[in-house]
């Protein structure tokens, strides 16, 4: 399921009458018609992708601090109610979550939001922000329990908004943060690493697997390689149908952070471990489809 054509049926508030309401949904549909003769291949897609926009209060850090950050509570949260599937991906136990746990979460999001991230080093900020950013996701969905996929949760401001990730909903110093800011505002432009994109969840069973292992500043680097070797080894990441290359919307959606499409293949390359995806992918010098998952990376039970 593409974000641009989904199925959010949320209208417009305002004077208009019923009849002349259009859904958010038909507004981007219209859009991408409207856009259609004049772009090809994945650019459609790109177009309404969120770009990268540098916070730069966000740039400052202590190169030489040695300070590190506790996200044990996170840790322990990770490993209770992440099951890995046999299909290769790992769900979280959002109905399992008792209400001590949900307490511990909230004590967790709170507590390390009161950390002064500018006094630490790049790589316990790396932590700090992927910890937070996927623990606050994690919070939401436990806050609309009966949402089928995180585009349920359309609390975001703006008529094009889409999901929970545009809405103000941490504080760290002192200044309010969406999911929106903390990826596209903090990790993508500071440290321009595609790796990014298997750190962050999204809640979704075609995101790439949420780790029973919090990040810290030590491990964050090898749980990255591991992440994308699991992804681009998984049919979500990369597969082939009819002798073409299909890939996750992802490296769509943010093509521009691995270097194009040339970048894509050449960083399936890197960690493709399937034969017969190795083979197509380097006999093949574009990619030919893309697809994603937005329902609920939920253990049904």
């Amino acid at each position: 399921m593409l974000p641009i054509l989904g199925t959010d049926q949320t209208t417009r508030a305002g004077s208009m009458s019923p009849t002349n309401r259009f859904s958010k949904s038909s507004f981007r549909i219209a859009l991408v018609l409207l856009c259609a003769p004049f772009l090809t291949g994945f650019s459609i897609e790109a177009l309404f992708a969120p770009r990268a926009h540098l916070l730069e209060m966000w740039v400052v850090h202590d190169a030489e601090s040695k300070r590190t950050i506790d996200h044990s509570s996170w840790d322990t949260l990770l490993k209770r109610y992440v099951v890995m599937g046999s299909d290769g991906i790992n769900r979280f136990a959002y109905k399992r979550v008792t209400k001590k746990d949900r307490a511990l979460l909230e004590s967790y999001i709170r507590e390390i939001s009161k950390t002064k991230i500018s006094n630490y080093n790049r790589d316990e900020q790396f932590a700090f922000w992927v910890n937070l950013y996927n623990a606050r996701t994690i919070k939401v969905i436990l806050d609309h329990p009966d949402a089928k996929t995180i585009r349920d949760i359309d609390i975001s401001p703006g008529f094009f908004a889409d999901g929970p990730r545009g809405k103000k909903m941490m504080v760290v110093e002192d200044t309010i943060l969406s999911l929106n800011d903390v990826e596209h505002g903090i990790l993508r432009p500071i440290w321009k690493d595609p790796y990014i994109h298997y750190a962050v969840n999204c809640a979704s069973l075609s995101c790439p697997n949420l780790l029973p292992t919090a990040f810290t500043g030590k491990n964050y680097r090898q749980l990255l390689a591991g992440a994308a070797r699991s992804y681009i080894n998984h049919p979500r990441g990369v597969t082939i149908e009819d002798g073409q290359i299909k890939v996750s919307s992802i490296y769509v959606w943010f093509g521009e952070d691995f270097g194009g499409e040339p970048g894509v293949l050449k960083h399936l390359k890197k960690y493709s471990q399937r034969e017969r995806v190795r083979v197509i992918l380097h006999s093949r010098s574009s990619i030919a489809d893309h697809g994603y998952d937005w329902a609920l990376n939920g253990v049904s039970q």
